[in-house]
């Protein structure tokens, strides 16, 4: 049983630390990559579909995405959701392909984007923790109903522990990676 609560919250840490991985990965250095525009979507007869799943969307150059839509009539609606979305793109229309330059970071958008990061690496943290006393929780229910010793009970809690500490490292070797990323020029 106790092997069971400390598998499960593994798999559940882990899980945290691959969605903060994702969560880095929308956050832009100033190069481009077509992930960037991953939770842009837009109306493709009545559906909502992300930019990747109606056109080709390329890296031109390490400053330069390129977007070819594979219906005309989808090169406006593309462009109108690149300018509403919160990334601060302006994409430039030429025929049917849309470029988007995208701008050079400034000190102040890189020291902005570093606060964005340490919020998203803090949800990380929570996240463990939240884990952490959901298995605690669990363990303290079984030596209630008298299924575990309280040996067993206090070394599995020191187990949980000695997880959640390594896995809280692990968000901060994330963090201290992107944080170097965003502030190197």
């Amino acid at each position: 049983m106790i092997n069971d609560i400390h598998q499960d919250a593994t798999t559940r840490m882990g899980k945290s630390i691959d969605a903060l991985k994702h969560e880095f990965s929308k956050i832009r250095t100033g190069r481009a990559h077509p992930s960037l525009l991953d939770q842009i979507t837009v109306s493709y007869y009545g559906n909502d579909s992300t930019i990747s799943q109606v056109a080709n969307v390329a890296v031109e150059d390490a400053r330069t995405l390129t977007i070819t839509p594979w219906e005309k009539n989808m090169v406006g609606v593309i462009e109108k959701a690149i300018l509403k979305s919160d990334l601060g793109l302006n994409p430039a229309t030429n025929g049917m392909v849309i470029r988007i330059p995208l701008p050079s970071l400034t000190e102040e958008r890189r020291r902005s984007l570093v606060k964005v990061v340490k919020h998203e690496a803090e949800n990380g943290r929570v996240a463990i923790r939240n884990i952490r006393r959901d298995a605690n929780s669990v363990i303290k229910d079984a030596l209630k109903d008298k299924k575990i010793s309280e040996d067993d009970a206090h070394s599995a809690e020191d187990k949980i522990q000695k997880l959640t500490d390594q896995y809280i490292k692990d968000v901060e070797k994330l963090l201290e990676a992107k944080e170097a990323d965003l502030l190197s020029i």
